[in-house]
């Protein structure tokens, strides 16, 4: 069974600016959205009811939408998967999955920082090139990290990773990861889900 993580909800302005920016279906002048604290305006408007019903399955698919990571079987080894609305934030909960292959990304507080560029031909070995900068990093550091921070200009990555020493007390670490792989790997996106970024690690 596949095992998950939640990181954030989405904001769904993409999804409303793409249809009618200033339209509300159910004709009341506001209405909560995205993450705490913001609030959209939607004047109401007359617009077809066929209209009306895109926007507000529009509303609802946004909502559904949420950055997370999962993990996956995959024989003696774990399959990762960071999944977002852009490929930097797949980028971003992938790295919290290979951190939650061995620890609870919750429990890591952001006392260190390190910063991280890298460079590969396709988003596929991007993707491989990110993981084991990370793997190496807290090999010979010692770290743990729990919060990510990426940027990706065509295939170019510049990142940040935040965390802390490791406490085996603490940490409670699980396993040791040697290296992502090219097993199971893949970069890709779908209007349904998003940006997608998984492979298998070596454990």
């Amino acid at each position: 069974m596949a095992r998950e993580g939640i990181s954030s909800l989405c904001h769904p302005r993409r999804w409303v600016a793409r249809i009618h920016p200033n339209c509300r279906p159910d004709g009341l002048p506001t209405k909560n959205v995205g993450h705490a604290g913001e609030r959209e305006k939607f004047p109401p408007t007359n617009i077809p009811s066929d209209e009306r019903l895109h926007y507000t399955f529009a509303i609802m698919d946004s909502l559904e939408t949420i950055a997370r990571w999962e993990h996956f079987p995959h024989e003696a080894d774990m399959g990762i998967r960071g999944i977002g609305m852009t490929k930097s934030q797949a980028f971003e909960q992938a790295a919290l999955a290979l951190t939650a292959v061995i620890t609870d990304p919750q429990g890591v507080a952001p006392q260190a920082e390190s910063h991280f560029s890298c460079e590969a031909p396709d988003d596929e070995l991007l993707l491989v090139d990110w993981l084991n900068a990370l793997i190496y990093e807290m090999a010979c550091e010692h770290l743990v990290f729990g919060q990510f921070e990426v940027t990706i200009n065509n295939h170019h990555l510049e990142a940040i990773a935040r965390g802390e020493p490791i406490d085996r007390m603490k940490h409670e670490l699980t396993v040791e990861i040697k290296g992502a792989t090219y097993t199971e790997l893949s970069v890709r996106h779908s209007e349904e889900s998003g940006w997608v970024a998984q492979c298998v690690v070596d454990v």
